[in-house]
């Protein structure tokens, strides 16, 4: 099948787009396959969105798209959505977040549920990510579920990570030094017409001056999504982190290594059966001597 796909999927056919990305997260027979014979594809900028609960992820994504759009960018989302752990579907709904671009031609949204992904990713986010770049976007923006200092994945992912916060995030400044503020390459702080807003954007900025790591200086770009205020500053600061990175090839080998690292991790544990593991644990949760231990231990072992 894979076969017949691949050619369409290069041309930028979203069905075709969208089926190969049904046939990676199903693992179906000859998805491996579809994935060794995509190309080196460097032209879609991969974007990571993330930051704590309520700081207005998907209304700054919006508001990107419609920027982008009008600058006649082809664009795709992947929106990481919040799971049920009994029936890992996604709760949350593109189509509800970002109705206003859902029938674009310019535009392929999908959500994906993080099914317990203590990152706040998707176990299939790096196979679709380059489903993407093959089909021809410009710029792929992925947005988080938001769990806060866990989701540090996406800074092994994202070319650039823009961490959304708010001006309320003031009292938490601090905390940001220890989880956040390490994997931003850009910080938007969103309803920048809040009280305090300039002065956390002052203390940012400062915070951020001390942070920085060779010729990049970590951006605060303020932001009023609802009002389209700052979505331009902010693609000009995507534009210039682009620029920076594409003569760091450590970084780029290190980001490589990140992503054959997390998947060859998950080839190693596809035999583990969480439903199979559920019904095991709860065969032996009354013995009298039950270890967790003992039997991540002989499902490491099956597993090597």
């Amino acid at each position: 099948m894979y076969a017949q796909l691949l050619p369409r999927l290069l041309q930028g056919d979203v069905r075709a787009l969208a089926r190969c990305i049904s046939l990676v997260e199903n693992e179906a027979e000859g998805y491996t396959r579809l994935l060794e014979e995509l190309p080196a594809e460097e032209h879609a900028r991969v974007i990571g969105i993330t930051g704590p609960p309520g700081a207005g992820k998907s209304t700054l994504v919006n508001a990107l798209i419609g920027e982008l759009i009008r600058q006649q960018q082809k664009v795709a989302i992947i929106a990481i959505d919040p799971s049920s752990p009994f029936n890992f579907g996604a709760l949350l709904g593109d189509r509800i977040r970002m109705s206003e671009h859902f029938s674009d031609p310019h535009v392929f949204i999908r959500s994906m549920a993080s099914r317990g992904a203590l990152g706040g990713l998707s176990p299939k986010i790096l196979e679709v990510s380059d489903l993407i770049r093959a089909a021809g976007f410009d710029y792929l923006f992925i947005e988080t579920v938001g769990v806060g200092q866990s989701e540090v994945e996406i800074a092994g992912i994202a070319d650039t990570t823009v961490v959304v916060v708010v001006p309320e995030a003031g009292d938490e400044i601090q905390t940001m030094k220890a989880g956040l503020m390490e994997i931003a390459n850009i910080f938007a702080v969103n309803k920048a017409d809040r009280p305090n807003a300039d002065e956390f954007v002052r203390n940012l900025r400062l915070l951020a001056h001390t942070k920085r790591t060779g010729q990049w200086e970590i951006p605060v770009i303020k932001t009023i999504a609802t009002q389209q205020q700052g979505i331009h500053e902010l693609i000009q600061a995507l534009d210039q982190h682009r620029q920076q990175i594409q003569s760091n090839h450590s970084r780029k080998a290190l980001l490589l290594a990140e992503k054959a690292y997390q998947l060859i991790q998950h080839r190693r544990m596809q035999d583990v059966d969480k439903q199979a593991l559920f019904a095991d644990v709860v065969q032996r949760l009354d013995a009298p001597h039950f270890n967790l231990y003992r039997i991540v231990q002989e499902y490491t072992q099956s597993a090597s």
